[in-house]
């Protein structure tokens, strides 16, 4: 098996798996999802306003798609460059530990940097002791700035 490779989504197809992925990824941890058709119905208007970037990941050559992520590029308040959120970030669990979430990792940074950002967040929880992991060895940490004071992330319905 060949070195994982990964790259932006660009067609019908890519998107498509992209969806099957997305909707396995909330599936595994019980989280409410749409269909994949309705996914993929909504990165592709997504990709189109350019209000998200989607990548894939795949283990060798020809095989398909085992890990997507999903990156949003925008303004930051406190700096002229943008910021990269790694909205989601998901590989096929037959396929972790073989490089697919740092091969989509390192390419989610790079897309950023190539889209103006000078900042990259992600948010997991805290029982996802194998996301933090990857995370913290591509460079994350869990401070604002470095030795700042620990980060705590809030969500709510609306």
């Amino acid at each position: 098996m060949g070195a994982p490779t990964a790259w932006v989504a660009s067609s019908t197809t890519d998107l498509d798996r992209a969806a099957v992925l997305l909707h396995a990824f909330n599936t595994e941890y019980d989280d409410p999802t749409p269909a994949p058709p309705v996914l993929a119905q909504r990165l592709t208007a997504l990709t189109a306003e350019d209000e998200v970037i989607v990548l894939l990941a795949r283990a060798a050559e020809n095989a398909p798609a085992e890990g997507v992520a999903v990156l949003r590029i925008h303004a930051s308040v406190w700096s002229l460059a943008s910021e990269a959120y790694l909205a989601e970030l998901y590989v096929s669990p037959d396929l972790r530990g073989q490089g697919l979430g740092r091969a989509l990792l390192a390419l989610a940074l790079d897309t950023g940097r190539e889209n103006g950002a000078d900042y990259a967040m992600v948010v997991t929880s805290a029982d996802d002791v194998s996301a933090q992991f990857a995370y913290r060895a591509a460079g994350f940490r869990t401070t604002e700035g470095e030795g700042g004071p620990e980060l705590i992330a809030f969500e709510r319905d609306l």
